[in-house]
């Protein structure tokens, strides 16, 4: 089985969803990146499967961007922070709007995850989002405990990361030389 069709059969089809979004955001010519468990999943040495895929265009297409998904089939509901879109599968397609990541598709790389092809943010970027992730607070234990997952996996991919990390996040991540 290939990395497509076990992605596909995961998330009940999503990789149509998400090929959909690759070509609405591609053919309007907006800047846009993958953010978060997709980026994570391209950077680090083991893929997981998510079924959010959590990505950013630059600030001033944001509402082109919730026209053009709506055009093509995609039901929008708005957030504090996001704009989540749901197509014909388990996938949730959530474009993030907080300014904190405004700049990562400038920075983003072309990246084949699961077999399909993205733009996702640098890996530098998809760290310091991880961090901010795991950091709020009021996010479930849950999704911080995956956020900490998130980073352990990128720091054993990518040992120089270390660097990057807070004081409080070295006490619970061992660190790659150990």
């Amino acid at each position: 089985m290939t990395a497509k069709k076990f992605y596909d059969w995961q998330t009940l089809g999503g990789t149509d969803d998400v090929m959909r979004l690759v070509y609405c955001l591609e053919r309007a010519d907006i800047p846009w990146c993958a953010i978060g468990g997709v980026a994570v999943n391209h950077w680090a040495a083991e893929p997981m499967v998510t079924q959010d895929v959590d990505f950013v265009v630059a600030t001033e297409a944001i509402e082109r961007v919730v026209q053009i998904l709506t055009e093509a089939g995609f039901r929008p509901e708005r957030f504090q922070w996001s704009i989540n879109f749901k197509g014909h599968s388990k996938i949730s397609l959530q474009l993030s709007t907080e300014d904190f990541y405004r700049d990562f598709p400038a920075r983003a790389v072309p990246a084949d995850v699961h077999g399909i092809l993205l733009r996702v943010a640098s890996l530098e970027d998809t760290l310091k989002g991880k961090i901010k992730a795991w950091s709020d607070s009021a996010r479930r234990q849950s999704k911080r405990i995956k956020d900490l997952g998130d980073i352990a996996r990128l720091i054993e991919t990518h040992p120089h990361l270390w660097e990057f990390l807070t004081d409080d996040l070295k006490r619970q991540i061992e660190h790659p030389m150990a």
